[in-house]
């Protein structure tokens, strides 16, 4: 087995035109793990949420192709504060694993300390906002479990907490524990998510960052980095970038800027998000369409998501009762609902999805949901619509992402999976 330090990086493929097959992806691959040679190994693929990071498909060809090779492949999704994935998604996102070898993840509890980032590092890098220490934890087995690889898989995409997701991220939240997933969003959040998305350096990261130089040494981690497109003809891949240095990510990271970041010359007065039943069931998750559009959007415009598959405000019980409880009404009065109730400062995380989904008085939100009244859409700060005259209106079927004019006049930008990119203005990203 490569010790860790001699890994570097171990694939850098595709560029801003370039479309990477499958096979092509697991050629790659292959070369790069017959070159590790590891005996026992721990994926860390991201769960359904992340559908289409095109890690599903890489997670099985890995898992397939070691234990051809003789090694024992253990496999857990990186499912942060997410739902555990059910049989059917583990089917569709990972065909031909057996549902029953995918290991669950729980933030709350099974965990194991590394150590704390203190307080006076969380203050310098978020310029006094915060001060807390962060206690870094990780799923037990990460440390405990005897691997000679741990293989994070994921996609670098634009982010509202860290600004471009994956790399130490999977590890860090996604098979992390409470107190740095609570504190690392709400850094993020106060930091201002307008300053964060879609950069590669943000406090978060440095934090991240921080904490793996410290701790996290003599693990045997190596990133999977796929970058991908929504395109006219489909979800392509960018590139995959293989390796466990800041340089890797660093690739990955700026590829991802050529390619996800949709930067407009005019702010936008009416958005309409289609948010897929199958991906999305919860404002946690559907928000991506307020996130990903916040910077594009006009003062006095309408922001309007379909969401047939909303059913529920937090993929957790108790998020979802703190979101019903305190709703989506900016920062200043999240912070001072923060200052005043333990519940929400034991659950930063939930704070910081608060503020995240306003957007801050400036326009409008409007969400026609396919699983929850009036009464709780309105009750947590938004506007809500009739789901099916709205469908029958915008039909998103047919309209193409970007700029659209429907019969009678009315221009609107749609937007088919908000998950997939960052729409902002072309000056804030001037640097």
């Amino acid at each position: 087995m490569v010790p860790p330090q001699q890994r570097s990086a171990l694939v850098a493929a595709g560029g801003p035109d370039a479309v990477l097959t499958p096979a092509e992806c697991a050629t790659h691959l292959a070369r790069a793990l017959d070159g590790l040679a590891p005996r026992r190994v721990l994926l860390l693929p991201p769960d359904f949420t992340r559908y289409h990071s095109g890690a599903g498909e890489l997670t099985v060809f890995c898992h397939d192709h070691l234990r051809a090779r003789g090694a024992e492949v253990d496999i857990m999704p990186a499912l942060g504060t997410h739902a555990p994935m059910s049989e059917r998604q583990i089917g569709i996102m990972f065909p031909g694993l057996d549902p029953a070898a995918v290991l669950p993840h729980d933030w709350r509890h099974d965990l194991a300390r590394l150590g704390t980032i203190p307080g006076a590092f969380t203050a310098e890098i978020s310029g006094g906002r915060v001060d807390y220490d962060i206690h870094i934890e990780v799923n037990r087995r990460v440390v405990e479990g005897g691997y000679d690889l741990i293989l994070s898989l994921g996609q670098v995409v634009p982010h509202e907490v860290i600004g471009l997701a994956n790399q130490n991220k999977n590890l860090f939240v996604g098979v992390g524990g409470s107190d740095i997933i609570n504190k690392s969003h709400f850094l993020g959040a106060v930091c201002g998510m307008e300053q964060v998305m879609g950069r590669a350096d943000s406090p978060v990261r440095r934090v991240f960052n921080r904490a793996a130089e410290l701790f996290c040494a003599d693990l045997p981690l190596c990133y999977v980095l796929t970058v991908r497109q929504q395109t006219p003809a489909g979800l392509v891949t960018r590139g995959l970038f293989v390796g466990d240095d800041a340089a890797t990510f660093a690739q990955a990271a700026r590829l991802s800027q050529q390619t996800n970041l949709d930067l407009l010359p005019a702010p936008l007065k009416r958005v309409v998000v289609w948010l897929d039943p199958e991906e999305f069931h919860s404002t946690w998750l559907g928000n991506k369409a307020i996130y990903r559009t916040r910077m594009a959007m006009a003062d006095g415009g309408e922001l309007v998501i379909l969401a047939p598959g909303l059913r529920e405000f937090g993929e957790d019980a108790e998020i979802d009762r703190l979101v019903r409880a305190y709703g989506y009404r900016g920062t200043p009065t999240t912070l001072a609902a923060v200052a005043a109730h333990d519940e929400l400062r034991a659950n930063l995380s939930a704070a910081a999805h608060l503020i995240h989904g306003s957007s801050e008085g400036r326009f409008d939100i409007t969400y026609a949901p396919g699983g929850l009244t009036r009464d709780e859409i309105e009750g947590v700060g938004y506007r809500y619509a009739e789901l099916a005259p709205l469908l029958e209106r915008y039909q998103p079927q047919r309209l193409r992402d970007g700029l659209n004019v429907l019969p009678d006049g009315e221009e609107v930008f749609f937007i088919s999976n908000p998950a997939l990119g960052l729409w902002a203005l072309a000056e804030s990203f001037e640097d």
